[in-house]
């Protein structure tokens, strides 16, 4: 099948189950204190983008972009699920973030994840993200690992 990725509402039952998956997937790598998640209802505001991708209509990964204001937003919600990581799919929602982020003259993208989540981390500085302190209100702990990259020319 192939794989397709696009703009949608999180609000759509197949998406919940997908962000319930994302949110129990970080609860097994990281205290609850230092999960950050958002709901479905929360990723619908108005300054956030979410992407879906889908294959043969089943909805297997996630990614946001997550507007603060100011020139910078945050990526949000990446997740493939288990039986396609490894496909690239987590670097192409990366892409489509960043494409939008850049169409929208954002100047900053940062964003948190945990400290066991090397994939991730992979994607993020394949990308050209680089690390840093910590962003935004997070807490400066052990369990996350901080992100930024510049958008400017």
């Amino acid at each position: 099948m192939t794989v397709t990725i696009a703009a949608e509402s999180p609000l759509q039952d197949d998406v919940r189950a997908l962000v319930a998956d994302l949110n129990e997937t970080l609860l097994e790598l990281s205290p609850p204190e230092f999960c950050f998640h958002m709901t479905a209802e929360e990723m619908a505001g108005a300054d956030t983008t979410v992407f879906v991708a889908r294959d043969g209509g089943a909805a297997v990964g996630c990614g946001a972009l997550r507007r603060h204001g100011g020139g910078v937003a945050e990526v949000k919600r990446m997740y493939t699920r288990p039986g396609h990581q490894g496909q690239g799919i987590g670097g192409r929602i990366l892409d489509e973030i960043l494409a939008l982020a850049r169409q929208e003259g954002i100047g900053r993208l940062v964003l948190e994840t945990g400290d066991r989540h090397d994939a991730a981390w992979r994607i993020y500085e394949r990308a050209g993200f680089n690390r840093c302190g910590a962003v935004l209100d997070y807490p400066d702990s052990g369990y996350s690992i901080f992100y930024e990259k510049s958008l400017q020319i």
